[in-house]
């Protein structure tokens, strides 16, 4: 099964500077961009004392087999497929994991950080989100882009920020941004029902999603205790606690299993359980 594969933005120290903290780099996965005027001009703490976290995303057991997609209603999206379009539950390569969104859960209370001005892009390409899985610090801009030029529509369903629903019905991009945190947002597009994604929603850069290898990286954290969460929409939660010292890398494996799997939820049942989320197979040409 041919793979969507996404790039990780990896921030050295004086890349970090220069855009005052756009957000928590990672092996190989989606990151974000947004802007905000109340946020801080400079980093809360001094750079110079960071340390860094880099770790792996594993799962261990036979993953669920792919579903193929029946996108029979939009011959134009499956017609962009080289073979069936699928779904796989949990995306295993090489016993890396990918769409894991892990971050700095607890540890950073009390400080404030820049937003980042570039917005986080979530396209909609082969009527699926891609990403499917993404991070966003809180007042930043993510770019919803239809790239299909089919109606489309996004539908957000979060809880502690405002839910929207808005139309797309050629190719265009809509942004909006979340005022408050939250862990995770399911998206999803009325018109196409297979169409899933989720947004994680952070008060500071020091987020990631994992890709194919299972890979992550959250650069440049100021010194102290952390407990780091990896979010799976299939597999639930893990979480370490985590101390980051300067100049030094902490290394962390996160381990799901096969046992973790829910026995409820289908790809049809919609976002809103945490337990549908999928991922697509196969590439649009």
């Amino acid at each position: 099964m041919a793979r969507y594969e996404r790039v990780l933005r990896v921030l050295a120290p004086a890349v970090l500077l220069a855009v005052v903290g756009c957000g928590g780099g990672g092996g190989d996965a989606a990151g974000g961009g947004g802007g905000g005027d109340a946020a801080p001009a400079e980093m809360p703490f001094d750079v110079a004392t960071a340390g860094n976290i880099t770790g792996s995303v594993t799962f261990e057991g036979t993953p669920p087999p792919p579903e193929v997609l029946d996108m029979t209603s939009e011959a134009d999206c499956a017609a962009t497929y080289t073979g069936d379009p699928e779904v796989s539950w949990v995306d295993v390569g090489g016993g890396g994991l990918a769409d894991v969104f892990v971050y700095v859960r607890e540890g950073l209370e009390g400080m404030s950080f820049p937003v980042p001005g570039q917005a986080v892009v979530i396209d909609q390409q082969g009527c699926q989100y891609r990403p499917l899985v993404a991070g966003v610090q809180v007042g930043q801009s993510v770019a919803f882009r239809n790239s299909d030029g089919l109606l489309h529509n996004i539908n957000a369903s979060p809880t502690a920020n405002r839910p929207f629903n808005v139309s797309q019905p050629v190719n265009m991009d809509t942004e909006r941004e979340f005022a408050a945190p939250e862990v995770m947002i399911p998206i999803q597009c009325d018109v196409h029902g297979w169409m899933a994604g989720y947004i994680g929603v952070v008060t500071h850069p020091y987020h990631t999603v994992s890709g194919g290898s299972g890979a992550f990286d959250l650069s440049q954290l100021p010194p102290g205790e952390y407990v780091i969460e990896a979010w799976h929409a299939r597999l639930g939660t893990l979480e370490q606690t985590v101390t980051v010292t300067t100049g030094q890398t902490a290394e962390v494996t996160f381990n799901f299993t096969d046992a973790m799997l829910s026995s409820a939820g289908t790809p049809t049942d919609g976002p809103h359980d945490h337990r549908t989320m999928a991922r697509v197979g196969g590439v649009a040409e």
